[in-house]
């Protein structure tokens, strides 16, 4: 017999498997023997009080043993078959890739950086000698933006897609079935890698193509459709349906499709810094009296403060991409900007906790003239990231300021340690930052500085510039119950997908929509 049940215990008690088969047998009235075993379902923190608690969902089998899971992808040949041309090896790429197979279409992926691996040295030179490969970076390469920038898997996008199938997939692949369980899964910028080897490897088992260094320059169209691709090297890629999973940073293709006079549309998103505080300090604001206890997860925060601009409106300002025991990345993709992420190894056991403070920006913060039409949010991206540039030195130095000393409006005399390679220099981001976002979280940081007492420290350090939220650029495509699903409106056989297309925002979200294009073409040559 199986039950599914819902437990609240102490971390202690859900560390210790006999205390707490002993909880659940007391629970559902029975003999602790006759439990055969316990699947915990889904597993969460509750920090509200000082008595903290693990909130489970479990399934418990009662003189029956449960069915031993294995996640498998179940793939086929695709080598001569029908091809799909699938420009990123992001989440959406691969899992467009793999979306493809199972459908009986062959996945073509073109991807501009460099493999998984090979990266890593890029990475490297950026930390060390402050030099940006444009192809190879924390942006571009296999794997995509979220490969070597934590892998975080949260997501609210349930609505969109199978989450589940995501996670299912990617432990297929190698990853912990524990994703499968933690409300806020995470597999390490040290352990995806090699999840993104193993996938490729399949794609390729399965008579797909993989291309690196392979950079997209122009699409060949005829009759406003898409009839293949041209790279950097003059090679030509043809496939009547191509599949753009660029991701957000790929300002080169949003300039292409200006050129050519494809539609585009300027989107809202989200700018401001990345703070860092010692992960000590977290755990204390957050678990109180339990904050020294090993079996509790480095402390996590997440914050929204609504505060008003000088001009009287009501703007909201938030944390982002939040990385316990992480490490601050830098993340520009080409020379003469400064750009700022952070990431988290798989035990997240750094010292120092970081996260985005970002302000939410609409489209009249940026279009201010139609100069720049569809690219009014990109221009004023790589303004700040120019301005963030110049205040650090002119090198990948990111310009920093003590916490306190940015709400006061005072030069910081001097900085802490850093968790970002590069190196910070202390600079006046009060004044450096325009006052729509600089102001803005001003007022936000005073307004924690009464609810979040212990967050609101000169030990804490605002790093700029936090940038690269979210696309700034939308790429249209049709609804999905709409005649050429998916499809931009006016080129047949484009498929704008995920991230850098402004309908995705993380790595399961973008899986989903990378699998949502896929099933799209599937249907339009099966029906």
């Amino acid at each position: 017999m199986q039950h599914t049940i819902t437990l609240h215990v102490s971390p202690e008690e859900d560390a210790d498997e006999q205390a707490l088969r002993r909880i659940i047998a007391h629970q559902l009235d029975i003999d602790v023997e006759t439990i055969s075993a316990v699947q915990k379902r889904k597993r969460s923190i509750d920090a509200r009080s000082r008595h903290i608690k693990i909130q489970l969902q479990a399934d418990v089998y009662v003189d029956e043993i449960p069915e031993t899971l294995e996640y498998r992808f179940q793939s086929r040949d695709v080598a001569n078959a029908r091809a799909v041309l699938i420009v990123g090896a992001g989440p959406a790429g691969l899992f467009a890739a793999l979306r493809l197979i199972e459908l009986g279409l062959k996945p073509i992926i073109l991807e501009r950086g460099k493999d998984v691996k090979a990266r890593r040295r890029d990475l490297a030179v950026i930390n060390r000698e402050h030099r940006i490969n444009p192809d190879s970076n924390y942006c571009f390469g296999e794997g995509g933006a979220g490969t070597y920038s934590d892998g975080k898997l949260y997501t609210r996008s349930t609505k969109r897609g199978d989450v589940r199938k995501v996670l299912e997939t990617l432990v297929a692949f190698g990853a912990s079935d524990t994703i499968l369980v933690e409300a806020h899964p995470h597999i390490g910028t040290n352990k995806l890698p090699q999840i993104i080897v193993n996938i490729r490897e399949s794609i390729i088992n399965a008579g797909g193509e993989v291309h690196f260094n392979t950079r997209v320059t122009d699409f060949v169209l005829r009759n406003n459709a898409v009839e293949g691709v041209i790279t950097a090297d003059g090679r030509e890629f043809l496939a009547t349906d191509v599949i753009l999973a660029t991701g957000h940073s790929a300002r080169d293709i949003f300039e292409l499709l200006a050129k050519k006079n494809i539609r585009l549309e300027a989107k809202p998103f989200a700018m401001g810094v990345r703070i860092e505080h010692p992960q000590t300090l977290i755990d204390e604001m957050q678990y109180r009296s339990n904050a020294h206890n090993s079996l509790l997860p480095p402390a996590a925060y997440s914050w929204v403060e609504q505060v008003k601009t000088s001009e009287q409106k009501e703007r909201g300002v938030f944390s982002f991409c939040m990385c316990p025991g992480g490490i601050i990345a830098p993340c520009a993709t080409a020379e003469g900007e400064v750009v700022t992420n952070g990431w988290s190894p798989s035990k997240r056991n750094n010292p120092f906790a970081n996260s985005g403070v970002v302000v939410a920006l609409d489209l009249a913060d940026f279009q201010t003239s139609d100069r720049f039409g569809a690219l009014s949010g990109l221009r004023f991206q790589q303004e700040l990231e120019r301005i963030a540039f110049e205040a650090g030195g002119r090198t990948q130095t990111a310009p920093a300021q003590r916490m306190v000393d940015f709400v006061n409006g005072k030069l910081s005399q001097n900085l802490p340690k850093t968790s970002y390679q590069p190196g910070i220099v202390s600079a006046p981001l009060h004044e450096v930052l325009p006052p729509i976002i600089g102001a803005s979280i001003q007022t936000a940081f005073r307004g924690l500085s009464k609810k979040m007492k212990p967050y609101f420290t000169n030990e804490a350090v605002v790093h700029g510039v936090e940038s690269r939220t979210s696309s700034p650029v939308r790429i249209p495509r049709n609804a999905e119950t709409l005649a050429r699903p998916l499809e931009h409106p006016d080129i047949a056989g484009l498929y704008p997908c995920a991230e850098g297309a402004g309908f995705a925002g993380g790595i399961v979200s973008a899986a989903i929509d990378g699998q949502k294009c896929a099933s799209a073409i599937a249907r339009k040559w099966t029906l």
